[in-house]
């Protein structure tokens, strides 16, 4: 009694496909709310880990710390335009400073853990 499962490969054509969708929408309607754009392509990216996950398919990280980024982005963009703050927040620098200091660290936490099961 094997319940089917979605591969995926099936769910990674998907979350592509939304996210071209959403973009060309995001693109075609400008009178969205600035940020609204970085949280749908979160809640994509995050909702394929969920999938992924109930499906017992392994999560990937790097799409669910991207998808976590794109949420903090667009709601960050999107509170600064509806609270007119006088300045505008360097969010995206700052996000990609964050994504590679993740990386970074995710990488020399990996090369020590081998180099203690070597020893």
């Amino acid at each position: 009694m094997e319940q089917k499962r979605i591969s995926n490969s099936s769910l990674d054509a998907i979350s592509w496909s939304l996210f071209f969708i959403w973009w060309g929408i995001t693109e075609l309607i400008h009178t969205l709310p600035t940020g609204i754009g970085a949280i749908g392509v979160g809640l994509i990216l995050i909702g394929l880990n969920v999938i992924r996950s109930l499906n017992g398919i392994p999560t990937s990280g790097f799409t669910t710390i991207l998808g976590i980024l794109a949420l903090a982005w667009g709601g960050l963009d999107l509170a600064a335009s509806i609270l007119n703050l006088p300045f505008e927040l360097p969010v995206f620098p700052i996000l990609l400073i964050t994504l590679g200091a993740l990386l970074l660290g995710r990488e020399v936490f990996r090369l020590s853990t081998s180099e203690r099961n070597f020893s």
